[in-house]
């Protein structure tokens, strides 16, 4: 999703555009517990309504156009010529177990294409339908914008297969009117480098493909005026071996270390020694301490260490967001848009951590070698990453769970039905007394995850039927998994409330586990023993010190109690 353009003017953070910003982290087979490849995607947009895309495979007829709309608008781009066979793709996977993710970095401004008519999600989206392998993914792409011309801004793109994983990075070249009133310089600049295996890499709004080696077509590939364009517009002058795709393209700020490249460094840090010397890059102090591209983790990173990834806050550093006074009295890890704010003509910046209350949806998905291609799996889920749970979808899957269809509620409808709709509201709950909701619904989420993980696992040892009949299997499971958890989660719902509400805390046998085990029974919450369901030993926790202390510096002579 497009990122929130960050720029330092003078000693003064300040916020132009109106986009939203994405998390990648890209994990190769050798750097995996399983063997998998795994990319994970946060979409990120105060407009995105999470659902779960679906294109089934087709055949076309010579002469047939596929029409192209923009995907964060859906303003109509044009049409263009359909291929004669198309793969069946759910969400950002295809059932080759091609994944594609992205994060916007934005870039020079001047490089958009007001004539493109392919925009980064259409080229993710047609790409997946055209393409088995990452290699083939990359040509397509390349092929698409220089075709009919790049519609978007500066794109990071994670691309990888069951074998391999990439980076790519690419921007557009303007517009220069060839005397026609069509664009000179349709098409792109790019780079795309493979991740050596045993590494992990990760983007998120900010081009981190700095120098590259120019004679290793096998493991690096880039547009062949890559670096004379940039000498033509006046971005470098020096050595070919010197280039840097981000540097040219994409120049630092602080904004760009703080509020994107800060998320890499989160990540990283968690599987990878030897990351904290690169805090002050990080924190938005330091641009030459610039992190390197991709890192050897210390062990083997499981797939629900990526799960657990994406939501983090910065936790255990100093921009952790549950410490600082504006977390409030319950450790709330989240800041109000927009992301700066002034105080005495001095401007701040709020925090923009992995886990986000913007997201539409998220996923890690894993494409996986020791299976069928039709094997892969997309784990998905809707809403902010730290509060919601991934549930299992076959990459072969030929339906839509109807909590995640597409058409069922928007961002202006509410729907019953919807898991976006019951994952938001049970979220927003949780904003209000963090450390305590959010606690309960971590202990829902991990025991869910880590019972499909294993689930998964037990798939794999008998699921090698033909193929017709193994993706019927794999698609009733993927939607029935949907739906328990859609389930689960409306008596999560009701238990949150029951518990929590108007700043008590009910008294309780057992835990939330327990009280979705008996199917939400009353008797789960200790009562006065009286037979009229009347709650007994109701707590009141109240705030954090913190916040007890500000309130008392705040207002203290008023609110002081007199003996």
């Amino acid at each position: 999703m497009k990122r929130l353009h960050l720029i330092l003017a003078a000693t003064a953070l300040f916020l132009y555009g109106t986009g939203s910003a994405c998390t990648n982290f890209i994990v190769t087979r050798g750097a995996s517990t399983d063997g998998s490849v795994m990319v994970s995607y946060a979409a990120d947009s105060h407009q995105l309504y999470g659902a779960l895309y679906h294109t089934p495979a087709g055949k076309y007829r010579s002469g047939t156009m596929l029409p192209v709309c923009e995907w964060d608008t859906g303003r109509y781009l044009g049409d263009i010529p359909q291929v004669q066979r198309t793969y069946s793709t759910v969400g950002n996977m295809n059932e080759h177990s091609l994944i594609i993710g992205e994060t916007t970095y934005g870039g020079r401004s001047e490089l958009e294409d007001p004539t493109g008519r392919m925009d980064y999600g259409s080229l993710i989206y047609i790409t997946l339908q055209r393409a088995r392998t990452a290699r083939e993914a990359i040509d397509t792409i390349v092929e698409l914008a220089d075709t009919y011309g790049y519609a978007s801004s500066g794109e990071s793109f994670s691309i990888a297969d069951r074998d391999e994983a990439w980076i790519m990075e690419l921007i557009g070249k303007g517009f220069e009117d060839d005397g026609t009133g069509a664009n000179a310089r349709r098409g792109i600049v790019w780079v795309a480098r493979r991740i050596p295996d045993g590494y992990v890499c990760a983007h998120a709004n900010q081009a981190r493909i700095t120098t590259f080696p120019l004679d290793d077509p096998e493991n690096c590939r880039y547009a062949p005026d890559v670096v004379s364009f940039a000498r033509k517009m006046g971005y470098f002058d020096g050595a070919d071996q010197e280039f840097s795709f981000a540097d040219a393209y994409a120049p630092l700020d602080f904004g760009a270390m703080r509020g994107c490249e800060a998320r890499v460094w989160a990540f990283f840090r968690t599987v990878a020694d030897d990351m904290d010397r690169y805090c002050d890059y990080a924190m938005g102090h330091n641009p030459s301490n610039r992190m390197p591209l991709w890192v050897k983790p210390r062990a083997k990173v499981s797939p629900k260490t990526v799960f657990d990834c994406m939501r983090d806050h910065y936790e255990g550093t100093p921009m952790d967001m549950t410490r600082d006074l504006g977390a409030g009295g319950h450790n709330c890890p989240y800041r109000w848009r927009p992301m700066e704010f002034e105080v005495d003509g001095v401007k701040y910046v709020n925090e923009r951590a992995t886990a986000t209350q913007q997201t539409g949806f998220w996923f890690v998905a894993q494409a996986r070698p020791h299976v069928p291609a039709d094997m892969g799996i997309l784990w998905f889920g809707v809403d902010d990453a730290a509060t919601s749970c991934l549930t299992p979808i076959y990459c072969s899957t030929t339906e839509v769970p109807e909590s995640l269809r597409e058409g069922n509620g928007s961002m202006l409808a509410y729907s019953p039905t919807s898991a976006f709709w019951l994952f938001n509201r049970i979220t927003n709950f949780a904003y209000m007394r963090y450390d305590l909701i959010a606690a309960d619904i971590r202990k829902v989420t991990d025991d869910w995850e880590t019972a499909k993980l294993d689930e998964v696992r037990q798939i794999d040892a008998v699921m090698f039927d033909a193929p017709a009949k193994r993706r019927k299997a794999l698609t009733r499971y993927s939607t029935e998994q949907a739906q328990r958890l859609f389930d689960r989660w409306s008596l999560l719902d009701k238990y949150l409330l029951l518990k929590y509400m108007d700043g008590n805390v009910k008294s309780e046998h057992g835990d939330v586990l327990d009280y979705l085990a008996c199917n939400g029974a009353s008797s789960h919450f200790v009562d006065n023993g009286n037979g009229r369901d009347i709650p007994d030993k109701i707590q009141w926790p109240g705030y954090n010190e913190k916040w007890k202390r500000a309130v008392a510096a705040d207002n203290g002579e008023t609110l002081r109690v007199i003996e």
